[in-house]
């Protein structure tokens, strides 16, 4: 198990937007961000679950944020019903398909997962029943 995940961000409010109709598909939460010390991110957990976390935050470097070519954030759904939700409410806020809702039979007999990157072109997978 992971403890947290950290994403660039250059949008806060955009990937806010986009983020939260998603991540509440598959029963996670944006939460209070708190004060680090550090520059402002947002934060989703899911709720009564101190971790994992997932962040989108200004880098700490000053430099823009960019997307990692070859990097992607898997989060694991409860059904397929939920990858099917997340993937449409990704489409509805603006993210770009890289692969809708099924099987992927080369990855297991049961992995039923949906591949999509978020506006600021972030790689992300939704997936169910990976065995």
């Amino acid at each position: 198990m992971f403890s947290h995940i950290i994403l660039g961000a250059r949008d806060l409010d955009l990937l806010g937007r986009f983020y939260d109709p998603v991540l509440a598909e598959i029963g996670w939460q944006r939460q209070p961000a708190g004060d680090d010390g550090g520059p402002p991110g947002l934060l989703w957990t899911v709720p009564g679950k101190p971790l994992p976390e997932f962040w989108v935050q200004i880098p700490w470097n000053g430099l823009p944020a960019t997307w990692g070519n070859g990097t992607q954030v898997s989060f694991l759904a409860a059904s397929r019903d939920e990858v099917d939700r997340a993937h449409a409410a990704a489409m509805r806020a603006g993210g770009l398909d890289e692969g809708g809702p099924g099987l992927r039979p080369d990855y297991g007999p049961n992995y039923y997962g949906a591949y999509f990157r978020d506006p600021e072109g972030n790689k992300i997978c939704v997936v169910f029943g990976r065995d």
